[in-house]
């Protein structure tokens, strides 16, 4: 198995699995080293779904733990690993990240690539992007629906072609990380990461919670009044489980 970068120091496990004790600002620093050392780094965001699901789906799994970074997304993560008696500093979200990213490109001279969501969306994206930040310079970018009829080969040579420095991912999981993780090392990109839905509303598309509302962990809670129908089994199962794999946790530990 390929041995993560990351000082091992910084790296807990929660609930069978890695995830790196960071803040912003340390994830940031971290992202620099890899961009300049030119070689390809995975990224890596855990959510409660996440956590549950890699527990069932070996190849998500196989994806997390091998990544060379991998954050908390979510409130819940960072404070179900206090309860267990490990410290993750803060929650680095996955939209916060990337956006965080786009200014330190524009600021450095990356050049990120945008891979995913419909063609308007992803346009949106990137021109919402470069008016925000003038001297920002796009690799490319490639819509979510070109997988279709061997359209994967063409994206992977079209994202080598561009020497892109940072590779953002908006596809749903667990295809984005098992996407990442098949193509890593032909890609030749210094850092990817997934962020999901993370274009549909930089782009408008959809809204994100409130902040107060992001703050107290209640951000799931927002996506599901926007989708109750699609999403109100998604987040009955998996928090219900994420529950009881903390609660079962702390009485294994207490028992120790």
């Amino acid at each position: 198995m390929k041995q993560s970068v990351i000082a091992k120091a910084s790296r807990i496990n929660f609930l069978n699995a890695p995830i790196d004790a960071l803040s912003m600002s340390e994830t940031l620093k971290k992202i620099e080293e890899f961009v300049h050392s030119k070689r390809p780094h995975q990224h890596m965001a855990v959510n409660v779904a996440k956590i549950v699901n890699l527990h069932q789906d070996q190849a998500l799994y196989d994806s997390v733990v091998q990544s060379d970074l991998i954050n908390a997304d979510g409130l819940p993560i960072v404070w179900a690993a206090r309860f267990l008696g490990k410290v993750i500093p803060e929650r680095v979200a996955g939209i916060d990240l990337m956006q965080e990213l786009i200014k330190l490109s524009a600021e450095k001279g990356y050049r990120p690539y945008f891979l995913g969501a419909k063609e308007e969306v992803v346009k949106a994206v990137v021109e919402i992007a470069q008016k925000k930040y003038p001297a920002l310079q796009v690799a490319g970018y490639t819509n979510g629906y070109c997988f279709q009829n061997g359209g994967e080969r063409k994206i992977v040579e079209n994202i080598k072609n561009s020497r892109a420095d940072i590779l953002f991912v908006a596809l749903g999981s667990p295809q984005k990380e098992i996407f990442i993780k098949k193509y890593l090392q032909e890609m030749q990109v210094p850092f990817c990461m997934g962020v999901g839905g993370s274009f549909d509303v930089v782009a408008g598309v959809t809204k994100r919670a409130p902040r107060w509302m992001q703050k107290s962990g209640l951000e799931w809670f927002y996506r599901f009044i926007q989708e109750p129908r699609r999403m109100w089994k998604r987040y009955l199962v998996t928090n219900s489980l994420f529950i009881y794999y903390v609660l079962k946790e702390k009485i294994r530990l207490v028992c120790l």
